[in-house]
């Protein structure tokens, strides 16, 4: 049963805020603030209005979904073992992390009052300063600031973006941003089901079944892996056009509407999680470094890129990257049994092992059988997938395609078809 979310306070909510105003000087202890946009429905589709719901009592809240916390990167030590030059610093990137201090719950819920009433959303609920810091604030504010933005965009919504719909603070200093629910599993949680799914199959002797049925459940496969990533990247593609990167890009930061392989023609990934998005506006850029962008600019610096817009597009190449990172596992993790292969261990294998040389790294694959659907997956069309993530992985920045390139790419276009 949904209960009336208790204990807010909604008289510290702002909403008469203007766009341009909408930045949050965590420095000098302002408090989490809403700016104003809301969604609403027209004939032509989902489109922005003047302000964001921000009564508390306008919610009901669900059961919890679950909580997570954040990797904090404490350093960015390129190749392990292997002598570098300074600029290969912002290129190679096998990263020291530990567990951060912020985590986050999740709930479902609806939306109890007004034109929107009835609606399915999603809870995400950032700690007080107590619990959290105030790492936990400015995160918050950063995701609600970025969603703000890119939803006031003139061009309407991106259908591969989730939509903030509101949010409010406790008086327990709890941020909660809501969001419309488009979906309850991950790109991870469907990479995992589908891991041991195979798994389970090959332990029960299945692996002799009708060979036709087989050969077509790669395809769907194969087609519903190449639709969440261009889905992954149209969002993306969206978010740099409007001057933001997302730099925490994974499989975990991607919604999906079904994980049901038949239904991919309904499927509509999105992106979620921008509280380290950062602005990469040229105005943004000649002002000091925001916390989440310290380390960006540095390895920007150490990569070759000084001026405003070298940086830019060392950020842009940035997210790049870890969509090639995403890319890879995606390819692994789906195509092979449960625990062959995982994010961090795939990352060593391509930064560390082979020096992202991906030649290399195929023969190496193609020598262990675990892993032949994967290598048969990157092989199509004649390796298209092999030349797209050795792009998307290329140790110069600048030679990295844009995310529209990417989309436009044989293996994303002519492969499924």
């Amino acid at each position: 049963m949904l209960l009336t979310a208790p204990d807010y306070s909604s008289s510290s909510l702002v909403s008469s805020i203007s766009h341009q105003q909408c930045n949050f000087l965590f420095s000098k202890g302002l408090r989490l603030r809403l700016n104003s946009v809301t969604v609403s429905r027209t004939r032509k589709g989902l489109r922005c209005r003047a302000s964001l719901i921000t009564n508390p009592d306008s919610f009901e809240v669900g059961r919890l979904l679950g909580s997570y916390g954040f990797m904090n990167v404490t350093s960015y030590s390129g190749l392990q073992d292997f002598e570098y030059s300074a600029g290969d610093l912002g290129r190679f990137r096998v990263p020291d992390v530990g567990e951060g201090s912020v985590k986050i719950r999740l709930y479902e819920g609806r939306i109890a009052q007004g034109p929107l009433r009835g609606t399915s959303v999603i809870f995400k609920v950032y700690p007080g300063q107590r619990a959290g810091g105030i790492e936990a604030d400015m995160m918050a504010a950063n995701e609600l600031n970025a969603h703000s933005f890119l939803q006031s965009s003139s061009e309407g919504l991106c259908q591969n973006l989730v939509i903030l719909v509101g949010g409010f603070e406790t008086k327990t200093g709890e941020q909660w941003l809501v969001f419309r629910n488009d979906g309850k599993y991950s790109a991870a949680d469907y990479a995992k089901l589908t891991s041991e799914k195979i798994s389970k199959r090959r332990s029960a002797g299945e692996g002799s079944w009708n060979h036709y049925e087989q050969e077509q459940e790669i395809k769907r496969r194969r087609s519903f892996v190449i639709k969440l990533f261009q889905g992954a990247m149209i969002g993306l593609a969206f978010m740099h056009d409007h001057d933001r990167l997302h730099q925490s890009l994974g499989p975990s930061s991607i919604v999906l509407n079904t994980i049901v392989e038949r239904d991919a023609a309904y499927l509509v990934p999105r992106l979620r999680d921008l509280a380290f998005s950062v602005d990469i506006r040229f105005q943004n850029l000649e002002e000091d470094p925001g916390t989440f962008s310290e380390g960006l600019w540095r390895r920007a610096v150490a990569a070759g890129a000084f001026t405003h817009m070298e940086k830019r597009a060392f950020g842009i190449a940035d997210d790049i990257y870890e969509a090639g990172l995403l890319f890879a596992y995606l390819a692994f993790v789906t195509f092979c049994e449960a625990n062959i292969m995982d994010s961090l261990s795939l990352q060593r294998l391509l930064e560390s092992t082979f020096q992202l040389d991906l030649q290399a790294t195929r023969e190496y694959c193609l020598a262990d059988d675990r892993l032949l659907e994967a290598v048969k997956f990157l092989d199509l069309d004649n390796g298209a997938g092999w030349e797209l993530l050795q792009a998307m992985l290329n140790p110069d920045f600048r030679k990295r395609p844009i995310a529209e390139a990417v989309i436009n790419h044989r293996f994303m276009t002519s492969v499924v078809l």
